[in-house]
């Protein structure tokens, strides 16, 4: 799954012109590397995601094309920083 749609999916960021920014800007990482909205996402990697104050890390545990909002934390686990999403 892209990269921009997984963090759209997974309630990360609200919506996925914002994921798209974000990648574009440079301010998500997979494992340490700077992403572009269109890279792949698979179960075990890590997203590192700056926001203006804070950062968020995630491990993604899940992939899904659908889910509910009651599902989509089970998507990821937090490592690092907090819930509060942009």
């Amino acid at each position: 799954m892209r990269l921009d749609k997984y963090l759209k999916v997974s309630r990360i960021i609200k919506r996925r012109t914002i994921a798209k920014e974000a990648c574009e800007n440079g301010r998500v990482a997979i494992n340490d590397k700077v992403a572009k909205p269109s890279t792949d996402v698979k179960e075990g990697d890590i997203i590192e995601i700056t926001f203006a104050t804070r950062k968020l890390k995630a491990k993604i545990v899940n992939i899904a094309e659908h889910v509910r909002k009651e599902e989509a934390k089970e998507m990821y686990i937090i490592i690092e920083g907090e819930e509060d999403k942009e």
